[in-house]
Order: structure tokens, then C-alpha cells, then sequence
């Protein structure tokens, strides 16, 4: 299984502009638990799953606009790419890097 665990800086591009926001992994066989702090606050993971490199979660967020995001992303090293799907608002690409 690959390392997802860790602290990670992020950016979704969206269509309200970058969104930068921490993303904390800490997983537990084929699940994890963490959080996404970022300027619009900070939310909890639920459904957080682990599939080798591949990590998937879901987050309930009320701003903009109450809905749940649909989120994956794939952990390379120390580099993280993905995408956050709001529903029939598209989907949106993920990037970052390892911070801690």
C-alpha cells in the first residue's frame, strides 16, 4: 500500500477561483479519517476510502451553497492529483504536495 497518510497543501480549482486548503490523511487499512481546513472553513472526511495509491471521501460543505462534494485523488511520492465533483456543477481538478 502506498503512503497516503500526511498533511497536504492543495488547490481545487474552481469556478470561485483557487481554493487552497489542507487536507489531513490518516488511514486505517482500507479507510481513512482526516479534514480539509481551507478559507471557507474547515470540514470533516466521511466515506474515506483507500485503494493502494487512490484515496476517495466526500465532504459536506455550506458555502457556497450546501452539498456534498464527491472527491479522489491519487498520492504519487509526494504529490497528490485528483478531482472534487459538486454534483451538476461539473468537477474540479485537485493538486498539491506533501507537507508534513
Amino acid at each position: 500500500m502506498a503512503d497516503v497518510d500526511g498533511t497536504w497543501d492543495t488547490v481545487v480549482k474552481s469556478p470561485l477561483g483557487d481554493q487552497k486548503a489542507t487536507l489531513v490523511v490518516k488511514s486505517d487499512g482500507n479507510s481513512w479519517t482526516g479534514s480539509n481546513t481551507g478559507a471557507m472553513g474547515s470540514v470533516e472526511i466521511t466515506d474515506g476510502g483507500v485503494d493502494g495509491n487512490t484515496i476517495t471521501w466526500k465532504m459536506s460543505i455550506v458555502v457556497p451553497m450546501p452539498m456534498t462534494l464527491d472527491c479522489s485523488a491519487t498520492v504519487d511520492g509526494d504529490t497528490i492529483t485528483g478531482n472534487v465533483g459538486a454534483g451538476a456543477f461539473g468537477s474540479f481538478p485537485l493538486t498539491g504536495t506533501r507537507a508534513a
